[in-house]
């Protein structure tokens, strides 16, 4: 059975395991997961209310627009959640080739580089996301920005996290120059979600 279709508490058990995965990969996809479905749960509350049905038509439409958008990236993040897993696991399958095996080299780049594209994409479009947050809270239902603030929180745990993961397979990688492009790329987008994770949550708390 997939990692995305248990129950929450089954899932919350196969992590607390003496297996290594699923681990913070996984778990980092999950949470971008999450903080997505909370930002349309506070668009859901929010289409179709009075004071948004007064607002300029582009404004409406952008809104639904972003709504879209981030559903087509729940949706990937979802499937992410099992994949990064799945990665992890063609890691040790690499290893377990004994060491006189002539495919063991190129197994273990293949499967290395696999584990480093999977939560660079989780954190690649949980920042799409984040980066849409901004928006949702300004034309959003008030009333849900506690939630909004909790799927900033999320958002952001969720790209730190899966940096993380990039980080630390990228050793395993012999094309330096990849190294170097993912430190810097990892470097970028860390920044960059930290600031709009403070200004966001600067704004939440004022209206709290």
């Amino acid at each position: 059975m997939k990692l995305i279709d248990l129950k929450t508490i089954d899932f919350i058990h196969e992590i607390d395991s003496n297996k290594p995965a699923p681990g913070g990969g996984s778990v980092s996809a999950l949470l971008s997961a999450l903080g997505v479905s909370l930002a349309r749960m506070v668009g859901h509350l929010s289409v179709g209310k009075k004071k948004f049905l007064k607002l300029d038509q582009e404004i409406q439409d952008t809104f639904n627009n972003h709504l879209a958008h981030l559903l087509i990236i729940k949706d990937e993040l979802s499937e992410l959640i099992d994949k990064d897993t799945e990665a992890f696991n063609l890691i040790m399958q690499a290893y377990q080739l004994t060491k006189d095996d002539p495919k063991r080299p190129h197994a273990i780049e293949d499967a290395t580089l696999e584990a480093i594209k999977v939560p660079y994409r989780v954190a690649q479009i949980s920042y799409q996301a984040l980066e849409m947050l901004s928006y949702i809270l300004a034309y959003g239902n008030k009333q849900t920005i506690s939630d909004l603030g909790v799927s900033t929180l999320s958002l952001s745990s969720g790209i730190e996290g899966a940096l993380m993961n990039v980080l630390i397979n990228i050793p395993g990688l012999s094309d330096e120059k990849q190294v170097d492009l993912y430190r810097q790329e990892a470097k970028t987008i860390l920044k960059d979600t930290e600031a709009i994770k403070t200004n966001i949550l600067n704004l939440v708390y004022e209206q709290l």
